[in-house]
């Protein structure tokens, strides 16, 4: 399997709110540079918009803090690949919906973590929405 090698390392610390608050910024950055729903281009797309708020909703609809914590870590790295990645993704159709696709980007750190970005396609609008970031195991 290809995978996307990013510049940039996952944020430190253990704290959900250590955690937070330095994802938060990350994504605030972006956010203060449109008025209107956040996004950034992607290089596999041909530079199509990839919106960002759904991500945080699905995160804070999570019950484990830590799974949280896991999750937002790697927030920057996700970014910096949907970004700049030309690597095809595992693409399927969802399951529960069929109006959507599901593309699955995969990505190694600077510190050579393996970790998933996922992205939500609706077939209809075109739209794309970055859902999730994951490392690859339980760490």
């Amino acid at each position: 399997m290809k995978v996307y090698k990013t510049k940039t390392s996952k944020l430190a610390g253990t704290d959900f709110h250590e955690v937070y608050q330095k994802a938060h910024g990350f994504y605030e950055n972006i956010r203060r540079k449109t008025k209107r729903r956040p996004y950034v281009r992607s290089e596999y797309f041909k530079k199509d918009k990839i919106f960002l708020p759904l991500y945080w909703s699905h995160l804070h609809a999570k019950k484990n803090f830590r799974d949280k914590v896991r999750r937002m870590k790697y927030f920057p790295c996700g970014i910096e690949l949907i970004q700049h990645t030309r690597i095809d993704p595992i693409s399927k159709e969802d399951p529960n919906r069929k109006s959507e696709i599901l593309h699955r980007f995969a990505g190694v750190t600077k510190d050579n973590d393996l970790f998933f970005v996922q992205v939500k396609e609706d077939k209809r609008t075109g739209q794309k929405w970055l859902i999730s970031t994951f490392p690859l195991d339980g760490k």
